[in-house]
């Protein structure tokens, strides 16, 4: 070839590679184009990370594609019955909804959701080229039908891990008056007995001392499902039983009975053990969600207590929220003999692998523009400020950053105890029956922690509750 003509290819390459460039680097403004105007809608759980996406995010991805995104951030409560109630009559006012880990089998059952994968499969001019579901650790595997399609992009995942005081376990008055009083050295629990006879000191440690102090948190509101939750997904499974007590080959059985779990000895000894905690805890307990045990722990009114990861982070490192920062340890919660095995097994769980997702809901007016702020969210590049803000980690690269990596140190592992260790806990069993059976049972598990009935005779009456709405559900024959 002549230098004329290699001139020429050259000039012809470089000029393709000029063309080519600012499509790849400019994809979310080109892709939102024709959703210039737009407005989408979501629905949330006012929580840090959902904060995050409100806050930061959604803004972001205005700039870089025009499409407006008003994200609406609500109790709990509020969220599911808002997004419910839209889905179920079909009014299409949100183009996002948040899916908590353990409602996305409901949602599948009754064709709430836009499939993620099949829809960018069957669109590719929508899948941004820096959005790869493969980049999503494996509690994206929560949110995909039995055929492996995607339909919610993980926005938060994180344990409910055991937290203890450091300044407290470390203090030699402290560490002194324990050994004399029950003969053994102050450290984290590792089992049942420990964390009780650890509670049942601070508790009265801080009586004794006239402080405002007390031995572990307790999720135990009398009427709000965060109590059946605390028991189902963080208590029992630590004493042996899993999925509830529900054995889904064996006819869907509760009860002892039938072959179930949900009132066996386990079952009872685990409600009894929390029972107990309940009543040396603070005041507020008996009022206390996932929100308030939290915010009891960063008050400094606790020892030790099981706390979401979504609020951990935030209890140890940030002084505008939290009086006890760069005071807290991190740890496995503490288990009965043998739940370890299990979990390594995989015959079991030491506790609940919690999260959500953002889906599209099938009734949504403006499906393709929300999926694209779903690839927004799911990106790697946007994970690291993320994480850091608030503590979760739903993509792979995210845990080799080197600002989460300074984070963890700050925090004492915690990030490394999710990539370690979370593999050891699980999210809520795959039953679409999820909120019919708490429903179902939780007037009955209120009246026990009431005192209206008994912790035996409550679990056995909950058992056969739960046999009979499936049973009505058409689960059990």
């Amino acid at each position: 070839m002549n230098y004329a003509l290699k001139a020429s290819a050259l000039a012809l390459t470089l000029s393709l590679a000029t063309a080519a460039s600012p499509a790849w680097a400019d994809f979310w403004s080109d892709a939102g184009a024709k959703f210039k105007g737009v407005t989408l809608h979501g629905v949330t759980e006012s929580t840090p990370p959902s904060n995050y996406i409100r806050n930061v995010l959604a803004p972001e991805f205005e700039k870089k594609t025009g499409i407006k995104v008003d994200i609406e951030t609500t109790s709990w409560d509020q969220m599911y019955d808002k997004a419910i109630k839209d889905m179920e009559a079909k009014t299409g006012i949100y183009d996002m909804v948040y899916i908590e880990q353990d409602i996305i089998y409901s949602y599948l059952a009754r064709n709430f959701l836009v499939d993620i994968t099949k829809t960018l499969k069957d669109q590719p001019d929508l899948k941004a080229p820096t959005y790869d579901d493969a980049n999503f650790t494996s509690f994206a595997n929560y949110f995909k039908d039995a055929s492996g399609d995607l339909f919610g992009v993980p926005m938060e995942a994180f344990l409910k891990t055991y937290l203890y005081r450091k300044d407290l376990f470390d203090d030699p008055k402290i560490k002194e008056a324990f050994k004399k009083e029950t003969g053994k050295d102050l450290k984290p629990a590792t089992t049942h007995a420990e964390y009780t006879e650890i509670a049942d000191f601070f508790t009265k440690y801080g009586k004794d001392n006239g402080m405002e102090l007390w031995g572990t948190t307790a999720q135990a509101h009398t009427g709000h499902p965060a109590s059946w939750y605390e028991f189902f997904e963080s208590i029992v499974p630590t004493f042996g039983v899993y999925n509830w007590g529900i054995d889904a080959k064996n006819n869907y059985a509760a009860t002892v009975e039938h072959g179930g779990a949900m009132n066996s000895d386990k079952a009872k000894a685990a409600l009894k053990y929390w029972l107990h905690l309940r009543d040396i805890a603070p005041p507020e307990s008996t009022q206390s969600t996932w929100t308030e045990t939290a915010t009891t722990f960063a008050a400094g009114r606790v020892a030790q207590g099981l706390i979401y990861g979504e609020n951990a982070a935030w209890i140890a490192s940030d002084p505008a929220q939290s009086k006890v920062v760069g005071q807290v340890g991190f740890a496995l919660p503490p288990l009965e003999p043998g739940v370890l095995d299990d979990a390594k097994a995989g015959k079991g769980y030491i506790g609940y692998y919690d999260g959500g997702a953002f889906g599209v809901p099938v009734t949504s007016k403006n499906k393709e523009a929300s999926l694209l702020f779903l690839e927004f969210i799911g990106q790697n590049e946007v994970q690291p400020d993320w994480a850091i803000a608030a503590p979760r980690i739903t993509n792979t690269a995210t845990f080799d950053d080197p600002k989460v990596k300074e984070m963890d140190v700050k925090l004492g592992g915690f990030y490394t105890m999710l990539k370690d260790e979370g593999k050891l806990f699980a999210g809520a069993p795959p039953y679409p029956f999820h909120a019919q059976v708490r429903e179902a049972t939780a007037p009955i598990f209120y009246d026990i922690l009431t005192g209206k009935i008994g912790p035996d005779e409550g679990l056995d009456q909950m058992a056969a509750k739960a046999e009979e709405e499936l049973t009505s559900l058409g689960y059990r024959k």
